[in-house]
């Protein structure tokens, strides 16, 4: 099973040669008042979570290939950042914003996505991770789709990284958010394309696989559920969403797996292929939900 497209994609970049040190007083300064001690997520449950982001290349290939047209109003204004003032708000308008600059990308808007860059940037900034934000490299791959993949590499090796920093710090609770609030907008661009093109069953199936992605997200955000008012309220939200989701079925058809020489190496092939059984009416609920949750996320 995979994440949907898009989401994550451009949201934890990390210089790769910076020598700049975390500033722990200015990260200690930008921390809500609450304290938030949940317990720590390894890397390895992030991480697993992560890799199963898609190539951006194939979601390149199935959105436009969609024919549906570039449409900025489906994407979180840059200019409602003003808005976001706590740590809650902009940890998952962070990964929001994220994977709006995904699609700005994937549809060659660079003028827009600057204006994602610059917002990701500063709410970075504003939670005292903006060390791990190398704008200049954001700029320079997402310009190239041939470092699309690249891109996407340098993204799931790094967050962990971010997710170290945040757990050292007692707030591996806002990297879980911005996991979460990619992940969110992921589906509701995924949807708004899919209510354009209901014939589009690779889109549709898309959607349906999210089945398995949204019970890792569910499972994250419950870590936090009796630390945090904020994210426990998330969280209910999330199981309504699980709800909508029961009416979705997955059925895993099992094949013998096979060996394979790729460029001179023996590799495993999985055989096994899964059907997703999903109506356009389960994708109108789900979609209706999903609007209402990130409504109350971007607002």
């Amino acid at each position: 099973m995979r994440i949907l497209p898009l989401g994550l994609i451009l949201i934890f970049i990390v210089a790769c040669n910076s020598s700049k040190k975390p500033d722990e007083a200015a990260f200690l300064e930008g921390l809500d008042s609450a304290e938030v001690e949940g317990p720590a997520i390894s890397e390895e449950v992030i991480s697993s979570i992560i890799q199963q982001i898609p190539s951006p290349l194939e979601i390149s290939v199935l959105l436009k290939e969609s024919g549906t047209k570039y449409d900025r109003s489906i994407l979180n204004s840059p200019d409602n950042i003003s808005k976001y003032n706590s740590n809650y708000q902009k940890s998952l308008n962070l990964g929001i914003y994220g994977t709006d600059l995904g699609y700005t990308n994937i549809y060659e808007q660079n003028q827009d996505g600057i204006e994602y860059m610059s917002s990701i940037k500063e709410l970075a900034e504003s939670l005292s991770i903006g060390q791990f934000f190398d704008i200049e490299t954001i700029g320079r791959l997402a310009t190239n789709s041939k470092n699309l993949d690249s891109l996407l590499l340098i993204t799931t090796q790094n967050f962990n990284s971010i997710n170290k920093y945040l757990q050292d710090q007692n707030r591996a609770n806002l990297s879980v958010l911005s996991l979460t609030g990619g992940w969110l907008e992921a589906m509701h661009i995924t949807c708004q394309v899919y209510a354009k093109n209901p014939d589009n069953k690779d889109l549709r199936e898309t959607i349906g696989e999210q089945k398995i992605i949204l019970d890792n997200v569910v499972q994250l955000l419950s870590f936090y559920e009796q630390k945090d008012p904020n994210m426990a309220s998330l969280l209910g939200e999330m199981r309504e969403l699980q709800k909508v989701y029961e009416s979705v079925e997955i059925v895993k058809t099992y094949k013998e797996s096979t060996f394979e020489i790729v460029d001179g190496v023996m590799v495993i092939k999985d055989n096994s292929t899964s059907e997703i059984k999903i109506t356009n009416e389960n994708v109108e609920t789900i979609s209706n939900l999903v609007s209402s949750i990130r409504k109350n996320i971007i607002s």
